[in-house]
């Protein structure tokens, strides 16, 4: 039976090998197309599962959405990183991972606990607004001047999430403000995340290093305190009495790792502008699909709202990513002209006979 086993995980290695050697012999556009639809299609999906469970009849577990998320990645880049990647050992200390584990705690949990309390669009759009804590964060600890455009963007994105809280406010039978401080909580954790995740890749760390023991320290973390508030056990009660919700539940776990490498992928091969747009894209589908599939109270404070903030954020980030490059140019221009000074300079010496 083991050895059956052993050759049947052998072939799903070697089918995945093959996969991925096809997919770097297709042109940059094919590639493209198929990354990009992947990300429409799992986060769809992704995004549909996530409100069809919060739907379900007796369910009150949001933060659960979080443990499902954090165990199917956990699992899932396991087996990656062992069996496919063949990665051993960690270069980064455990002592090295509260932060991040405190840091994915606090944003899984909250974010996915927000949901009891507000609508699923709203929390989509005010997840997207990390920029805010980052600007806030930089200028506190660092004194830094953003430019007249960042402060615009920001405002913009500031008065499209009060009207969405306004339009949540006003239509939502379960609305309470205390969703909109999880929610915001959850993105100035997320906001931490990325700068604690790079010092350690800057130490050597592999991504599927820090992601295997962030989110397994996060899981150990979620397993004890939804035990303590009485969630998992709530949660499992419910999944026994319902194969629906089960069947829901788990392919929302292997969903949510699909949705994250197809992003990844995307910012890797075609870099953050592109990533940057079809997130925007994709955020603006969610949106649109949430109304659309699961009826709500309508407001033409949502798609005001969305149009602030999901244009905000894709201004401030086209305009980030310009002015690096500027830089960079000036960078290369200055480097070639003293290049181009010091060999004038030289052809002015006079020659020395014999030397």
């Amino acid at each position: 039976m083991g050895s059956l086993d052993d050759n049947h995980q052998q072939t799903m290695i070697m089918t995945a090998a093959s996969l991925s050697q096809r997919f770097e012999m297709m042109s940059s556009n094919t590639q493209f197309v198929i990354l990009g639809s992947a990300v429409f299609v799992f986060f769809g999906i992704h995004n549909y599962l996530q409100e069809a469970i919060m739907n379900v009849p007796g369910w009150n577990y949001g933060v659960m959405l979080g443990f499902f998320e954090v165990l199917g990645v956990t699992v899932c880049s396991f087996w990656e990183r062992h069996y496919v990647r063949k990665e051993y050992g960690r270069v980064a200390p455990i002592s090295a991972y509260p932060l991040l584990t405190g840091c994915l705690l606090a944003s899984s949990a909250l974010s996915n606990l927000s949901l009891n309390f507000i609508n699923f669009p709203t929390k989509v759009v005010f997840r997207s607004c990390k920029l805010i804590p980052t600007m806030i964060i930089a200028s506190i600890w660092h004194v830094k001047i953003f430019s007249s455009v960042e402060y615009v963007c920001a405002f913009a994105i500031c008065v499209g999430l009060v009207l969405f809280a306004a339009a949540d406010w006003e239509l939502a039978p379960s609305f309470h403000p205390i969703g909109l401080i999880f929610v915001t909580l959850s993105v100035c954790a997320d906001a931490v995340l990325p700068n604690a995740q790079e010092r350690l890749f800057q130490a050597g760390s592999s991504r599927l290093e820090v992601t295997v023991y962030t989110n397994i320290l996060t899981l150990i973390a979620m397993t004890f305190t939804t035990m303590l508030s009485g969630d998992l056990w709530g949660c499992w009660k419910l999944l026994t009495t319902s194969d629906s919700l089960l069947s829901y539940i788990l392919i929302y776990t292997i969903i949510s790792y699909l949705a994250i490498s197809m992003h990844m992928n995307v910012v890797k091969r075609f870099g953050g502008v592109t990533a940057v747009l079809v997130a925007t894209a994709r955020k603006g589908m969610t949106l649109i699909l949430s109304f659309v599939l699961f009826p709500k109270g309508f407001s033409w404070f949502y798609p005001a709202g969305a149009i602030l903030v999901l244009g905000g954020l894709l201004y401030s980030s086209l305009y980030k990513m310009s002015q690096k490059k500027g830089q960079q140019l000036r960078s290369q221009l200055k480097h070639h002209s003293s290049d181009v000074q010091e060999m004038s300079e030289m052809d002015r010496k006079p020659l020395i006979a014999g030397v």
